[in-house]
């Protein structure tokens, strides 16, 4: 499978894998990835990394917007083939090391068969590693003393915390380059949806719908002109605009 791989600033781009995105931030020869796709998707991801002049083991960490399969899928091979530390959220770091799963069922999936579009994206996903196990053995909690802070990584991301999707889900604040990495809290598109542009997942793959909602106005609160999400295309324009446009959606 081949990425497409779009610079959207300076050091900045947004790749498009198997139905899901990842970013990848570059500083010099050093590299911040964010996300990494399904399981499938590796081949692909590898690929996007050497299109931008990366080598993976340049990859200074991996950051994790929630550990769903489609985001977490080559977490653990970077860490394990290259010693890639991979940060998250401190309440998502057990989610990623599979102590428990939360992430949509197969029964709730097929009870939302009758939906367009669900059926043919399910297959799809299972064909990715939807199911597979993705466990990070050693996934740590940001190197900071909190949310809001810079990183110290390439592209200096900011993480937000915007639970709802999972407990721990982050975004992650671009200030430099005015963009919002936005994981599943705040979309553009989805293979089960029929809406384009910015949007909330379909309620079947919220943990916390309220809370998901409510994460809408962290977001609405960032500055920026472009949103990286994690499924469908960047979307260009504030990014205030695009989360109240999804909460209005949401309602």
């Amino acid at each position: 499978m081949k990425a497409t791989v779009r610079q959207v600033a300076d050091g900045t781009y947004l790749v498009h894998g198997t139905s899901v995105n990842w970013v990848i931030l570059t500083e010099g020869d050093a590299v911040t990835l964010i996300d990494t796709g399904y399981p499938g998707d590796r081949e692909g991801l590898l690929g996007s990394l050497a299109e931008v002049g990366a080598a993976p083991e340049a990859v200074a960490a991996v950051l994790v917007t929630h550990a769903h399969n489609d985001h977490l899928g080559s977490a653990e091979f970077l860490s394990a083939t290259y010693g890639t530390p991979v940060y998250t959220h401190k309440e998502e770091v057990p989610h990623a090391r599979r102590d428990f799963l939360h992430q949509v069922t197969v029964g709730r999936v097929l009870r939302n068969g009758w939906r367009p579009g669900v059926l043919p994206w399910a297959a799809h996903a299972l064909r990715a590693g939807g199911t597979a196990d993705v466990a990070v053995t050693s996934p740590e909690p940001f190197p900071t003393s909190g949310d809001g802070r810079q990183l110290d990584l390439p592209g200096r991301p900011v993480p937000v915390h915007t639970p709802g999707h999972t407990a721990g889900h982050c975004a992650y604040h671009l200030p430099h380059v005015g963009a919002v990495v936005s994981g599943d809290a705040l979309v553009s598109g989805h293979p089960v949806s029929r809406v384009r542009g910015p949007q909330m997942l379909t309620d079947m793959f919220h943990r916390e719908r309220a809370t998901a909602v409510r994460s809408l106005d962290v977001l609405a609160g960032l500055d920026g002109d472009l949103l990286l999400p994690g499924h469908g295309p960047v979307h260009e324009g504030p990014v205030r605009d695009a989360a109240l446009l999804a909460r209005e959606r949401a309602q």
